[in-house]
């Protein structure tokens, strides 16, 4: 069977309609909207990865956020936790602009790919285990199709543990597994893992998570993708 493209892959993401719990939610959020887009068109599908298809470094958080990319169609875009995330890439080099409006804004990324566990926003922020399993291939498809990886950010013990999920299906893991944690780094397979706080407004109103414990995380990533050796 040929190997798909990463284009291939984000139509199959798209068009996905494998979770009808996620499919409902969804497309419930994209008709109601919130009172403050209630002029935009949501986007109210799977949202596909987004970055450099050469990238080093890939970025996976939780899931779409219901007013964010699932409005807006490209992963964390057009809310604040969005602008909190690339505002780090940007100052770590990753990006060409600190903000993330919409998925036409202008915004490249350079070394990085960014994705989620979970294509489809969740009721409550919260998918259920067989979500979670249902949208992992196209996780490790994203894995086989970025043959320069040599880094993996987690945002978040869900992030960790779907990260480690996909990568078992390929490698085997370390024992005793690895335990997520913030600053967290275990080398799984060909990837270095970083474990990071999830930037939601949560834990950066409460100081969970603060800029400078964020910004040193992709400082971090930036030494290990330059120390991988990979041209």
């Amino acid at each position: 069977m040929p190997r798909l493209s990463l284009a291939q892959v984000r139509t199959q993401i798209v068009a996905c309609r494998a979770c009808p719990r996620l499919v409902r939610w969804r497309e419930q959020v994209a008709g109601e909207k919130r009172a403050a887009y209630r002029e935009d068109v949501y986007w109210g599908r799977p949202v596909p990865g987004f970055g450099d298809p050469a990238a080093r470094l890939l970025v996976c958080g939780l899931a779409p956020g219901a007013h964010g990319a699932n409005r807006t169609g490209r992963v964390f875009t057009g809310d604040r936790t969005g602008d909190y995330f690339y505002g780090a890439l940007y100052r770590a080099g990753f990006a060409n602009q600190p903000t993330s409006r919409h998925r036409d804004d202008g915004l490249h990324l350079t070394d990085c790919y960014v994705t989620g566990c979970v294509r489809c926003c969740p009721p409550a922020n919260r998918p259920k285990p067989a979500e979670r399993d249902n949208c992992l291939p196209f996780l490790g498809q994203e894995l086989n199709l970025l043959r320069r990886l040599s880094c993996i950010v987690c945002l978040g013990a869900f992030a960790w543990d779907g990260v480690l999920r996909a990568v078992a299906a390929r490698h085997p893991l370390p024992r005793p597994r690895p335990r997520f944690g913030h600053g967290a780094e275990a080398a799984v397979g060909p990837y270095l893992l970083l474990g990071c706080y999830h930037p939601s407004q949560q834990n950066t109103f409460t100081g969970r998570i603060t800029t400078a414990m964020f910004d040193a995380v992709f400082a971090r990533a930036r030494e290990l993708v330059q120390a991988s050796g990979t041209s």
